[in-house]
């Protein structure tokens, strides 16, 4: 006997309005577009179509599917064992930075390829440069301490005739540094991101990891699966999210001039705290906080800038071509 019917609702209404991921997946559609993906599609207890989220392979197909299906890809792939990111929620990021932008610019998002955007912790999947550049025509510039992951992602922009020459792959040397090295000497970058690490410990990411499996699976699991899978330096860092973002505001004011937005997500409440203190503490000009929310999970991220506004506004009229608005 099936269980009850789930009305489901029409769209993810806590994602952002221009995210392609609000409604549900089509998964017909998506096997249209990505005919791998078909092996993994199942009906489940309520004879939808859908997927095993617990079964990492399954993940890596939709993830494929979903990128040459909204994202103009043609095709994509990641090593085993490395972070396969839930696209909706990174997409959020990158709509929620745009309105930002758009707030301090006259209403307008800057497009093109003038804008420049630095990926600090590109990842193997390459997932921001791939949003970032279809939907706003950004150029992107990737840091990664990882050669493989780096290798990944420059194959996955070399492979991509929409991303070749709009993405840089850079190695960063020195795993401490978030700036040195990657923004040359003199060069300008317009915006800086980050998804940083989450956990403090290898055994607290293990934790949360079978925290997750378990809830997918409904089943204890002694040996979890890392659905979204990760390396050790994609899901923790000795002091976890806070200790990075922290180190990160600290370098980003010696960067203050080459840079007009910084920003991270954070992913705990609890850590904004600290990372507010660190912001008052480098001088920050202005700080914002603009709220996320996917499913159950809240998250936020966070954005500040060094620039006063005749800097703003020398910055916008040289590099984004606007003016302001004439008053009547």
């Amino acid at each position: 006997m099936l269980d009850k019917k789930r009305k489901h609702p029409e769209v993810k209404s806590r994602l952002h309005q221009r995210n392609k991921n609000r409604s549900r997946y089509d998964f017909k559609q998506l096997v249209e577009t990505c005919p791998e993906l078909k092996p993994f599609v199942i009906l489940n207890k309520y004879e939808d179509e859908s997927i095993d989220f617990a079964n990492p392979d399954a993940i890596k197909m939709l993830n494929k599917a979903l990128l040459i299906h909204f994202y103009g890809l043609e095709t994509w792939n990641i090593p085993e064992g490395y972070l396969c990111p839930p696209i909706p929620g990174r997409a959020d990021y990158i709509h929620h930075i745009a309105d930002l932008l758009c707030q301090n610019n006259y209403g307008k998002i800057p497009r093109g390829a003038n804008f420049t955007c630095l990926d600090i912790g590109v990842g193997a999947n390459c997932i921001y440069p791939i949003i970032g550049n279809n939907e706003y025509g950004w150029s992107f510039i990737g840091s990664e301490i990882d050669p493989v992951a780096l290798k990944s992602a420059e194959e996955i922009v070399n492979s991509n005739p929409s991303l070749k020459g709009n993405v840089q792959c850079v190695m960063q040397e020195n795993p401490k540094d978030f700036f040195y090295g990657v923004i040359p000497k003199d060069g300008l970058v317009d915006l800086s991101i980050c998804n940083p690490p989450f956990h403090a410990s290898a055994e607290a990411a293990m934790e949360g990891t079978m925290r997750k499996t378990r809830n997918l699976a409904k089943e204890k699991v002694s040996k979890p699966s890392l659905n979204f899978a990760g390396q050790s330096n994609e899901l923790w860092c000795e002091g976890g999210e806070a200790r990075f973002v922290r180190n990160m505001v600290n370098q980003s004011r010696k960067f203050a001039k080459s840079c007009f937005w910084f920003s991270s997500l954070i992913s705990k409440e609890s850590n904004l705290k600290n990372i507010y203190q660190a912001l008052n503490e480098a001088n920050a000009v202005k700080i914002e906080t603009l709220p996320m929310g996917q499913g159950n999970k809240t998250s936020r991220v966070v954005a500040w800038t060094f620039l006063t506004k005749p800097e703003q506004q020398k910055w916008k009229s040289t590099r984004w071509n606007v003016k302001p608005k004439k008053k009547e």
